[in-house]
């Protein structure tokens, strides 16, 4: 399966026309692909370019996609034949879940506080039936990640999300890939919360017209600072310096 990708600031993401695609793209030789998974919005283009380290992390990802409305907007500025569509992290994440479900693959969670862990545990394997061979709440102490490390080899995972927020999580899954590759690791923020129920996310008209954001930060006024380097990007969109 060919997938086009396109180039946003340097970095390439992977369009999809839809989530259904993208799934059978990562079980398109019949088991689920190795690798790694992150979500490009316009807030990680801004923060990669003044933060090496994970601009580089970023690149050493096999999987980008499109998880913010500006991002997919940008590309059909600059591609106007693209045929893509914004695929949310946390919609690919269920999307994911229940054809591991489905297929029986082994799915190993990390991060997130421990009764939020349990209650998505306990979700999962009731709502898709989901082989959870393994977790960590997020509250563990740097001298044990070595051997959470070794707990996922040992588990033989196939998927292996992380909870941490960004840029932590994908630092984490760098790490963790060096001891155990053969795996699909996958950052997913705050699913956990949004899937248990104790965080909400915007209402479906809001997500349909590109303003989740928005409504996040309406919900969360503390993040006008995160937002506020956004401006950068609007100016970079609109003199097509992408």
């Amino acid at each position: 399966m060919n997938i086009t990708k396109y180039s946003i600031r340097g970095i390439d993401i992977s369009g999809f026309r839809d989530m259904s695609q993208f799934v059978d793209y990562l079980f398109s030789d019949g088991d689920m692909k190795n690798g790694t998974l992150v979500a490009i919005n316009a807030e990680k283009v801004m923060t990669a370019e003044q933060d090496k380290p994970l601009r580089e992390l970023i690149d050493a990802a096999e999987y980008k996609y499109a998880d913010g409305i500006s991002i997919v907007r940008s590309i059909r500025r600059k591609y106007p034949d693209a045929n893509l569509q914004r695929i949310a992290g946390a919609d690919l994440w269920e999307a994911l879940m229940e054809r591991a479900g489905q297929k029986g693959i082994p799915v190993f969670l990390v991060g997130g506080k421990p009764e939020i862990l349990a209650e998505t545990e306990q979700k999962l394997k009731s709502q898709w039936n989901v082989n959870i061979v393994g977790s960590q709440d997020g509250y563990f102490k740097p001298e044990d990640r070595d051997a959470l490390f070794e707990r996922i080899w040992a588990s033989g995972a196939k998927f292996v999300t992380v909870a941490m927020g960004s840029p932590k999580q994908e630092m984490w899954m760098r790490d963790c890939r060096k001891v155990y590759p053969d795996a699909l690791y996958m950052g997913v923020g705050g699913t956990y919360d949004v899937f248990t129920g104790h965080v909400k996310r915007a209402p479906k008209a809001w997500q349909n017209m590109g303003l989740e954001w928005l409504y996040r930060l309406l919900s969360q006024p503390t993040r006008w600072r995160r937002q506020f380097k956004l401006l950068k990007y609007v100016v970079y969109h609109y003199t097509n310096r992408l």
